[in-house]
């Protein structure tokens, strides 16, 4: 039983390696499109703030998250503004929403440009 559960727990960890680094590299094009260095995308939280920067306008949004049942609420729009920031629409939302890592792959390798949370870039 014991080595069963070590092999979970190894497998476990394994895809939560592969889970982070494929977020690192979505987040590191998404970066490079808006402007910023991809290496910001390394670094846990304040690669979250970058992004809030580039999808809120004002990065200290990220702070919201800290905030019980807020962080929920919080997530969800910032899934749909950063749809929006990179030009697509609320299906492309919906899909950030529910296929995260994937969803943010396509931002950063697709030919998604980056308009700005106010779309006026």
């Amino acid at each position: 039983m014991s080595q069963i559960m070590t092999g979970f727990t190894a497998a476990y960890y394994v895809g939560l390696a592969i889970f982070y680094v494929l977020l690192v590299i979505a987040f590191w094009k998404m970066f490079e499109k808006a402007g910023e260095e991809g290496w910001k995308s390394i670094i846990p939280l304040y690669n979250t703030y970058i992004l809030y920067k580039l999808t809120w306008g004002n990065g200290w949004f990220f702070l919201l998250n800290f905030i019980p049942c807020v962080n929920v609420v919080v997530s969800i729009i910032t899934c749909f503004k950063t749809a929006k920031a990179y030009g697509k629409g609320i299906g492309f939302g919906f899909g950030l929403l529910f296929l995260y890592n994937i969803f943010l792959l396509i931002l950063g390798f697709g030919s998604a440009e980056y308009v700005g949370p106010d779309q006026t870039k």
